[in-house]
């Protein structure tokens, strides 16, 4: 098999896995709907004080809402990725088995975190961003080529997603519990991705720095090129040289990692 069918195959086994969790997506929907409802309000309470916060208008900022509900599960920016798998498997020494496959450990768990992404985004995202535009005016580009874009961006954000979340499995080749790491990376995900608000909101310098960093790239750029508030060739720049520099940086900590493998248990 070539490399290339290989890691494809890799990717539509871990689009197959999660397609079989049919409860857990149901109740992910459901969840992701209502708290899509809460932030809905939240932000009309903000906007109907402020009408233009952060270069929005009322409209955009709920696109924003529910377009935050559709990348929050296909992104993992709460957790939920492969980084978990990985730990586990790290922590336990099943690890060993993965460096023994005839495949790049990088583009496995790459491949199989990208399966689960294309599920949850068609599973899990697609029907919160829906309901949200049937019942609450939003602000949706009527070109083809505006959404073209926007899926482009999504893609970038998913590397730049695995990116992330791939160093935080790896800690756990230095610690016994990468739990903390993990913790720490959700928290600074739903702070600096503009989960919580638009990163256009926040104020001076807080808000130059975070707009920097690579989780900007994970809400904040696609929110950007689906709402026409940046040129979306900047935007894939932007997100393309964080995802070439996290998957680097990645491949290097795999590679000191891997030389000195141990055995936690098991």
């Amino acid at each position: 098999m070539g490399a290339g069918r290989l890691y494809g195959a890799v990717a539509a086994g871990g689009f197959r896995r999660y397609a079989t969790y049919r409860a857990a997506t149901a109740a992910g929907v459901f969840t992701n709907t209502v708290f899509g409802l809460i932030l809905v309000y939240t932000y009309l309470a903000l906007w109907d004080e402020k009408p233009h916060l952060g270069g929005y208008d009322q409209a955009q900022a709920i696109t924003y809402v529910w377009l935050g509900q559709a990348l929050l599960s296909t992104l993992a920016i709460g957790g939920g990725g492969v980084e978990d798998e990985l730990m586990e498997r790290i922590r336990t020494g099943d690890i060993a088995i993965d460096l023994y496959r005839p495949a790049d450990l990088q583009l496995w768990w790459l491949s199989a975190d990208l399966g689960r992404a294309l599920f949850q985004l068609m599973g899990r995202g697609v029907i919160p961003f829906v309901f949200g535009a049937l019942f609450f005016p939003v602000a949706l580009p009527s070109d083809a080529g505006t959404w073209a874009a926007f899926l482009v961006a999504v893609l970038l954000a998913m590397l730049v997603g695995f990116g992330i979340r791939f160093l935080v499995g790896l800690s756990a080749f230095w610690l016994l519990d990468g739990t903390g790491v993990a913790q720490a990376a959700w928290i600074t995900g739903f702070f600096c991705s503009g989960m919580v608000l638009p990163l256009n909101v926040f104020p001076g310098a807080i808000g130059e720095v975070v707009r920097t960093l690579p989780w900007s790239s994970l809400l904040q750029a696609p929110a950007d090129v689906l709402l026409g508030q940046a040129d979306p060739w900047g935007v894939f720049l932007f997100q393309a040289a964080w995802a070439a520099a996290l998957l680097a940086l990645g491949r290097l900590v795999q590679s000191r990692a891997t030389r000195r493998v141990v055995v936690q248990g098991g």
